[in-house]
């Protein structure tokens, strides 16, 4: 039987994750599974944990967001470790690419009979990240600072604070120059923002990037060209259905090592966390990770 040890991030958005973990406990131990839990200070402290439990040869679950899941999952990451996911966060969005359920009788069947799975990561390089792997994507632009205030906000939970700080981050944005590498090959534009995608999810159920894949050994890069507000608002609205990617504002081209640059200090974000500036470099690292799925 599995002995797991869950990673939890006290002040996880929505429902806490004490809350989360709680069923699911309570139906791993029923089924004779070992669950210890551990509750992080930091992120720095749950990457930490995370790498103490795999040492033992425990599963850790990462319990919260999509930033406790980029930060766990980065550090087990090449590990061999096994990771489970228990949803707890505002976005989850790493969790939806899996397909996982956030109900407790599903999710602990996952955890408990589920056979791991390789699925990519992303190794972020730059001034701040030296080597960091991350899972879901690195984003560049207005999405950045929309998260930026999401994550701020004390009123606004859930959808409600991303599209508050959406639009408190596109009242005050004029377009940035970037210049974004892909294996090489230089795309240059005026616009919004950059993603390198590895799961096709971000920003609380937003499908930036519908052809990614966590398991296809590539990026998704999808670059949105300056266009009116007016309009650029409604191809937020389309980023529910993945429909954005048809129109000619947005170009999606694919590559295992991106680098992201721009005219004037720009914020980017992995995982949900906005902690740097550009410039970025992500590249993928081919099924370095286990996941119960």
């Amino acid at each position: 039987m599995r002995q797991f040890t869950a990673v939890v991030n006290p002040s996880a958005g929505g429902a806490t994750a004490a809350t989360a973990l709680r069923g699911v406990a309570r139906l791993l131990r029923e089924a004779g599974a070992g669950l210890e839990t551990e509750h992080s200070g930091s992120l720095a402290h749950a990457r930490e944990l995370a790498l103490r439990a795999g040492e033992r040869g425990r599963v850790v679950l990462a319990v919260g967001g999509d930033g406790m899941a980029g930060c766990v999952g980065g550090a087990l990451s090449g590990t061999g470790t096994p990771l489970g996911l228990v949803p707890a966060g505002r976005g989850n969005d790493f969790a939806r690419a899996l397909g996982l359920s956030d109900d407790p009788a599903r999710l602990a069947a996952v955890l408990l009979h589920g056979e791991p799975r390789a699925v990519d990561t992303i190794e972020v390089t730059s001034a701040v990240h030296d080597r960091t792997a991350v899972l879901g994507s690195v984003y560049a632009g207005v999405d950045a600072l929309a998260n930026r205030h999401a994550n701020r906000s004390r009123l606004l939970r859930g959808t409600a604070a991303y599209y508050a700080g959406a639009l408190r981050a596109v009242a005050g944005w004029r377009p940035a120059r970037y210049r974004v590498t892909v294996d090489g090959a230089e795309h240059s534009f005026t616009g919004y923002t950059v993603v390198a995608a590895n799961s096709g999810y971000y920003g609380f159920d937003r499908l930036v990037a519908p052809g990614a894949r966590i398991d296809d050994g590539l990026l998704d890069v999808v670059m949105i060209h300056h266009a009116p507000r007016r309009l650029f608002f409604a191809l937020m609205n389309e980023l529910a259905s993945g429909a954005h990617v048809r129109r000619p504002q947005v170009r999606v081209v694919r590559g295992r090592e991106i680098r992201v640059e721009a005219d004037r200090s720009l914020p980017y974000g992995a995982d949900g966390e906005v902690d740097a500036v550009l410039p970025v470099t992500a590249r993928v690292l081919p099924g370095a990770l286990r996941v119960l799925r």
